[in-house]
């Protein structure tokens, strides 16, 4: 990873494909589950508890959708809380998508859930994709592309899509309204999470409709009028940039 945890595989900026999104406040923590449909086929992203009934729920409202995969913005217990009951209704070998620096602690995780806070999650099982940045998840006609943007986790990463509908990004736990995620807890990084603050701030358009992790959504644009975490990651790029390009005349 750069200094400035700006080198990033380019952003296909095109729009393809037609999506809704669909979401569930599910789990003791109220975690946000998502539902992005597209072409007659949909991704879960964090399923937070009852996996199972997630499943049902969804394939009531769209008898005709495919649910075809699950994609985790990190390895935190409530995010990946109902992965198993997922994996149980639509089969083992359904698309299990995260990234490698978060398997680790998963279980961890879990445990120390239950131990602080009396909350017993089910192990997700091991994912059997594991994803990076550039890396492409598709569903339907539509292709979330993957940022790196560790902090909240080792391995948080956000998923961000061009689509006729505009842009779209599925943050998790790295970036709420006017805030950030956590960085007091297992893996977190203060100087991390203001380098991926930084990237999202820089990459992604400026009218990308944020959906995060838990509570309400904002776009990019409002967070670099009013989100002070992100100004000054953005300011410290600067400074960083500034020095490298005297470092080196």
């Amino acid at each position: 990873m750069s200094d400035t945890n700006l080198e990033a595989a380019p952003l296909d900026l095109t729009p393809r494909g037609s999506l809704a999104i669909e979401y569930v406040v599910n789990g003791p923590v109220e975690t946000n589950t998502y539902f992005v449909i597209s072409g007659g086929e949909a991704l879960v992203i964090d399923p937070a508890w009852e996996g199972e009934r997630l499943v049902e729920e969804f394939s009531r409202r769209h008898p005709d959708v495919r649910l075809a995969g699950i994609a985790c913005t990190h390895g935190h217990a409530d995010h990946v809380g109902g992965v198993a009951g997922v994996r149980r209704a639509l089969g083992e070998d359904l698309p299990f998508a995260l990234a490698e620096e978060d398997v680790p602690m998963i279980r961890s995780n879990i445990e120390h859930q239950r131990i602080n806070w009396g909350i017993d999650t089910e192990d997700p099982g091991e994912p059997n994709r594991l994803l990076a940045e550039g890396d492409v998840v598709s569903v339907g006609d539509v292709r979330l592309q993957v940022l790196s943007t560790p902090g909240h986790t080792p391995g948080g990463v956000v998923l961000f899509a061009e689509t006729r509908e505009g842009p779209v990004a599925f943050v998790g736990d790295t970036l709420f309204p006017g805030s950030h995620g956590r960085v007091d807890l297992e893996g977190g990084d203060w100087l991390a999470i203001m380098r991926s603050l930084a990237k999202l701030g820089t990459l992604l358009p400026p009218e990308t409709q944020v959906f995060v992790g838990h509570g309400s959504g904002t776009t990019i644009a409002q967070e670099l009028e009013g989100n002070p975490f992100m100004q000054r990651a953005l300011l410290d790029q600067r400074r960083r940039e500034g020095r490298m390009r005297r470092d080196s005349e």
